[in-house]
């Protein structure tokens, strides 16, 4: 853990068409909490930055009033993030410790994440903290039902930020809520009126920071045990759905499952999370994927209740969430003979 945690936790908000997140970056571009903090944002114009609350500390580069570097992208990622990597290093720009970076309404996070965790220079300084989704209260529920873009959205989230929840009636609120919750059961949703945004929450608790790691897995296991099965479709056939093992894992034969599910369907496996009770070890396991891609696994220093079962969440499209678990238990015995089947919670 020590490389990992010396590296820049990067977050990624993301949202559909209108979905607020611009009066998020606004919120984060003002916070006093977010300072050492550098943002990439697609067009300065479109924030409204106020001129005297800026300063041009180097070519393409701006140094805001409460301490945030606000970059604009100019074609490529990878660029945008070396080319700040370098200004840090060189003192062209005030050091920061976190990076958010803006996509556009179309955009699906997940090619992001992918860049992020495969490019050599980047994975060795930067590892990705969080995806934050932006969804409009409004208009919601019918974009979800009619494009494939705030689907995947939704689905690969760490948090949901529901917007304009002023503006919408509460039953039309629930039907939103569960139209996300069928999408992704382990994402908290934080609800937002009139732009409303405590901006500092959703990026300082860092899911590999020891704090936010506790707190995160909670979430993920609410979701996991409760007593309404945990399977949900989406018209899009995107699902999510929990596994649960009585008995330890073994490491081995998960971590050879685990890649070859994702050299064969990573671009289907949209999210894994999960908190794995491991042969030999007697601290839980966390692990957390984006398709192709899996974090390296932590540990957690205490089991958060008495429950020692592995829960696995995993969320996917096109798939058949019985073929996955099969294909787990079969591994599973192989390495353990007296192991039991998985159960969908």
């Amino acid at each position: 853990m020590g490389k990992y945690s010396e590296q820049t936790p990067i977050n990624i908000i993301t949202g559909f068409l209108g979905s607020g997140k611009t009066t998020l970056l606004k919120g984060l571009l003002t916070a006093p909490d977010l300072r050492d903090t550098a943002i990439l944002i697609n067009e300065y114009g479109a924030i409204g930055l106020d001129h005297e609350l800026v300063t041009n500390v180097s070519e393409g580069a701006l140094l805001l009033d409460n301490g945030c570097v606000c970059c604009a992208i100019r074609g490529d990622l990878k660029e945008a993030l070396r080319d700040l990597l370098s200004k840090r290093q060189s003192g062209g720009i005030p050091f920061f410790r976190r990076v958010v970076i803006e996509t556009s309404g179309l955009a699906d996070p997940a090619p992001i994440a992918y860049t992020l965790l495969t490019e050599t220079v980047l994975q060795h300084h930067f590892r990705l903290g969080g995806i934050i989704t932006t969804v409009d209260a409004v208009n919601g529920t019918a974009q979800l039902r009619s494009f494939p873009e705030p689907v995947k959205q939704v689905a690969m989230a760490d948090r949901l930020i529901v917007t304009k929840t002023d503006l919408a009636p509460d039953d039309e609120q629930l039907v939103l809520e569960s139209e996300l919750l069928r999408l992704n059961q382990s994402a908290p949703i934080i609800r937002v009126a009139a732009g409303d945004i405590q901006p500092a929450s959703l990026l300082i608790d860092d899911l590999y920071d020891e704090k936010g790691r506790q707190r995160e897995v909670k979430q993920w296991l609410a979701a996991a045990d409760g007593d309404d099965a945990l399977v949900h479709e989406h018209a899009d056939q995107v699902q999510s759905f929990a596994v649960t093992y009585d008995e330890p894992l073994d490491w081995t034969a998960f971590g050879i499952w685990m890649s070859m599910l994702l050299h064969r369907h990573g671009n289907n496996v949209l999210r894994i999370k999960g908190l794995l009770n491991v042969v030999g070890v007697s601290t839980p396991v966390l692990i957390n994927g984006v398709q192709h891609i899996v974090h390296p696994p932590s540990h957690l220093p205490d089991w958060p209740n008495e429950n020692r079962q592995s829960r696995i969440i995993f969320i996917v499209r096109h798939m058949d969430q019985g073929q996955i678990k099969r294909s787990l238990t079969a591994f599973n015995r192989l390495a353990n003979p007296g192991a039991t089947s998985g159960k969908a919670a």
